[in-house]
């Protein structure tokens, strides 16, 4: 990493004044993922993250810096019932108070449907860019596709990208779903450049929504000629201790929520139109140097009062808390879920969507809103009979791409009664058992699964419906209804790590 360059260390005689002007400060802050973690922390006694808190750092380093840039990269949306109560509409209004220069969009952006995500970008007072996301009919672009920020003499372009796995959930919607394409990131990068990027940006940035593997190889990918200095990333949730440079890009994210920010400090050459120096880290938000923004404060405690009309009334009580640390192994809460699903829809074997379950605790005391915002995603339960042999390949798969911890996989929770074994050495299954028996090749099976996952099995897992015995058949319109049933009439649950799910090293 460069040592940052204090201007007025560079000493150039007469020429000194025109050297202030070529070397200019700018702090780039950055966030991602925010998914509507709208409400400090108490941790150890400290007080940790919570908008009003980051937007009171943001205002407090607008203060003390001359340049300062704030930008989002993706995945506003989602993981609070002040959310999903308002369907983002709350949400961009909280974001428009905390005033991002530039945001791009992420795949939670459009949970809510593509209409209603082309409606909330009117509602926002701050440019929300997208190079990649195309009406497939026609090829036109669904958003801007960049932004140049004008900022004390100097032009900084952000542009910005997403992922394809917005595809899949835009392809649940029966009437927009279809016309939408998502076109390859490297090819949009080339296209914005050459054609809207003029001489004298200082600065081109790239906000991406791709994940961290994925940035490492677009940066690999892109023509020095088109000259793109940083990518700002999203998707992962990635943490960092420094840049990952690639093909002399620095590659940055920020975690995951409010409890830290991605802070830039850079010096850029205005002649040469790139970067100096740079200094990058993660600010933890803590009360202690972060000063409270009251007036968003009072806007996120006004939806608060009216969810919790709602949404306080207590479900049930579990027998203590349970835990969902991590989407990508088998948990405790994540084991309640799929048993409960079994046990309602009567298969053999429940594949539940990891990544559905968004909260990392769960109880003991367990509310409408704290079960919301655990399980917010409100989708169909299907099921049907699979052999032994697609099982196999299904869990397989499953782990196979777990095991790639640079990609966003599809994992599930499976149900009680379920062991499935993997080798690392072999890479493969050495032991498939359902209820303590072999899981026969060529035995019929019933499994259960949501209405997401079944539609993207074939990209995900490689498993296409006519591999299944039987075609499938909805039991639930509603899983989030048949757990809050479930838990409503049952009380004092408890669920351990079983080892359903093994790696053996």
């Amino acid at each position: 990493m460069k040592r940052r360059i204090k201007i007025g260390e560079i000493k150039m005689g007469k020429k000194k004044d025109k050297t202030k002007e070529r070397y200019k400060n700018l702090t780039l802050l950055h966030s991602n993922d925010l998914h509507g973690d709208f409400l400090a922390e108490k941790i150890n006694k400290d007080l940790v993250g919570g908008v009003s808190m980051l937007s009171g750092y943001i205002n407090k380093v607008r203060n003390e810096e001359q340049n300062v840039i704030y930008a989002i990269s993706g995945d506003m949306f989602r993981g609070s019932v002040i959310d999903s109560e308002y369907k983002g509409i709350s949400t961009i209004e909280i974001m428009n108070l905390l005033g991002p220069d530039v945001a791009t969009i992420g795949n939670h952006e459009v949970d809510y449907g593509i209409a209603h995500l082309l409606f909330i970008e009117k509602c926002a007072t701050f440019p929300i860019i997208n190079a990649n996301m195309y009406i497939a009919t026609n090829g036109n672009r669904l958003f801007r596709p960049y932004k140049i920020i004008k900022i004390n003499g100097m032009k900084i372009m952000f542009i910005g990208l997403i992922t394809e796995m917005v595809l899949a959930r835009t392809k649940l919607e029966s009437m927009i779903g279809p016309f939408i394409d998502i076109n390859d990131a490297v090819e949009e990068v080339g296209k914005v450049c050459n054609a809207y990027k003029p001489d004298d940006v200082d600065l081109t940035v790239l906000l991406t929504h791709i994940g961290f593997e994925a940035d490492r190889v677009l940066a690999s990918k892109l023509k020095p000629e088109w000259g793109i200095n940083m990518i700002i990333g999203g998707h992962t949730h990635t943490f960092l201790d420094e840049p990952e440079v690639v093909n002399g890009i620095p590659i940055v994210q920020a975690g995951i929520g409010t409890s830290q920010i991605g802070r830039f400090d850079l010096i850029i050459d205005t002649k040469k139109n790139k970067i100096a120096s740079y200094k990058w880290n993660t600010i933890p938000i803590k009360d202690e140097y972060c000063p409270r923004d009251e007036e968003l404060e009072d806007l996120i405690m006004t939806y608060k009062y009216e969810v919790d009309k709602k949404y306080g009334k207590i479900i049930t009580r579990l027998n203590r808390q349970l835990t969902h640390p991590e989407r990508r192994r088998e948990t405790e809460a994540g084991n309640l879920m799929a048993d409960i699903h079994k046990e309602i829809a009567g298969v053999d074997i429940m594949f539940l969507g990891s990544g559905s379950l968004r909260k990392q605790r769960l109880g003991p005391v367990v509310t409408l809103g704290d079960l919301t915002e655990f399980y917010p995603y409100d989708d169909e339960i299907f099921v049907a009979k699979a052999s032994g042999k697609v099982i196999k390949k299904f869990v397989s798969s499953m782990i196979r791409k777990a095991l790639d911890v640079d990609t966003v996989s599809e994992f599930y929770q499976v149900s009680y009664g379920s062991e499935f074994v993997w080798s690392k050495s072999e890479k493969r299954l050495i032991k498939a058992e359902l209820d303590g028996e072999k899981i026969k090749d060529d035995k019929k099976y019933t499994i259960g699964i949501q209405r997401y996952h079944l539609e993207n099995l074939e990209k995900n897992l490689g498993i296409k419906k006519k591999d299944f015995e039987s075609e499938f058949r909805c039991t639930a319109t509603s899983g989030f209804q048949v757990v809050e049933e479930y838990l409503a009439s049952h009380t004092h649950l408890d669920s351990v790590v079983e080892g359903r799910i093994k790696i053996k090293e």
